[in-house]
C-alpha cells in the first residue's frame, strides 16, 4: 500500500496537469459527500420573495426563479450525479470487463456472437438509446444508471476482448495454465488485472460521459425530475432567463458540468501511469 501511494506521489509530481485534475476532483468529491452538512440552505425550499437574486454575500451563485440558493442546489446536485456516474460506470466496467474478457479468452463462435452484438448495440446513437431505455423503464435514478450503464458497456467489451486476444497465448498465462489454473480463474485473476491500467484511460473518460448523459437527460425531461437538485435540470431551468439577463442560473451548474468532465478527462493518463506496475521503480 505505502509503495502504491508513492508511485502515485511520483506520478502526480511529474504531471502537474494530472495533480491539479486529481485536487480538484477531490474536492468535488469531498464537497459532494458533505453536502448535507454544508450546504447554506435547504436546496429544495423555495423562497418566492428572493427569487432570481444576483450573485452576493447571502446568495454565492444567487438564486433561481424560486428564490432557492443556487450553490446549495449545486452542491447538492453534485451528490446526486458524481452517484448516478460512478455506479454506472462500475456496473458497466465489470459486466463488460468479465464478458469481454471470456470472449476474447475463449474466442470461437461465442466470441464471434459477442461481437456481432456490441457492433448492433454501437450502430444506434448511444444517447438516443438511452432516451429510449429511460422513456421504457421510467425516469427514476435506478433506470437511469442502467441506461447510462448499458450505453456504456460495449467500450469495456470491446476493449477487454481486444486486450485479452492479444494476452492469451503469453508465456505467463500458459504458465498458469499448466499450473492448473481454470478457465475463469485465468480470466479474473491474471488477465484482467493485467488489462486493468490500459482500461483506466476509459473508465475516467466514461465517468465524464455518464455525466453528461445524466444531465443531458434531465435537461430533455427524461432523467431526473424537478425539484430534486441536478445539474441537467438546473440549466433547463435556467434556460429560459438566458434572455433576460440571469446568466448564473445556467452558468454555475454550467461550469460545474464542464469541470467535473474536465476533471475525468485530465485524469486518465495520471490513472494508467500510477496502476501500471511498469511504470513502477
Amino acid at each position: 500500500m505505502n509503495s502504491t501511494l508513492r508511485h502515485a506521489g511520483w506520478v502526480l509530481r511529474g504531471n502537474p496537469v494530472t495533480a491539479i485534475a486529481a485536487t480538484a476532483m477531490f474536492a468535488l468529491v469531498m464537497l459532494a459527500i458533505l453536502a448535507p452538512w454544508i450546504v447554506p440552505y435547504d436546496p429544495i425550499v423555495s423562497n418566492v420573495s428572493n427569487a432570481l437574486k444576483p450573485p452576493s454575500a447571502a446568495h454565492w451563485a444567487g438564486t433561481d426563479q424560486l428564490g432557492r440558493d443556487i450553490l446549495s442546489r449545486l452542491l447538492t446536485a453534485a451528490r446526486l450525479d458524481l452517484a448516478i456516474a460512478f455506479s454506472a460506470v462500475s456496473l458497466s466496467f465489470v459486466a463488460g470487463a468479465v464478458i469481454g474478457a471470456l470472449c476474447g479468452y475463449a474466442g470461437g463462435a461465442l466470441d464471434r456472437w459477442v461481437g456481432r452484438l456490441v457492433d448492433v448495440l454501437m450502430a444506434f446513437p448511444l444517447f438516443v438509446l438511452a432516451m429510449a431505455l429511460v422513456a421504457a423503464l421510467g425516469n427514476r435514478v435506478e433506470n437511469i444508471v442502467i441506461a447510462t450503464a448499458i450505453i456504456n458497456l460495449p467500450f469495456y467489451i470491446r476493449f477487454a476482448r481486444a486486450e485479452v486476444s492479444v494476452r492469451r497465448n503469453a508465456g505467463w498465462v500458459e504458465a498458469a495454465r499448466a499450473g492448473g489454473e481454470g478457465r475463469f480463474s485465468i480470466v479474473l485473476w491474471f488477465l484482467i488485472p493485467n488489462i486493468l491500467p490500459a482500461m483506466a484511460v476509459q473508465i475516467s473518460l466514461n465517468l465524464g460521459w455518464a455525466i453528461l448523459n445524466a444531465a443531458g437527460l434531465s435537461f430533455l425531461g427524461l432523467g431526473v425530475q424537478a425539484p430534486t437538485p441536478e445539474w441537467g435540470i438546473m440549466v433547463a431551468e435556467g434556460a429560459r432567463f438566458i434572455g433576460t439577463g440571469q446568466w448564473w442560473l445556467v452558468a454555475f451548474p454550467g461550469l460545474a458540468l464542464m469541470l467535473a468532465v474536465l476533471c475525468f478527462n485530465l485524469l486518465g493518463d495520471g490513472l494508467r501511469d500510477i496502476l501500471d506496475p511498469r511504470m513502477r521503480t
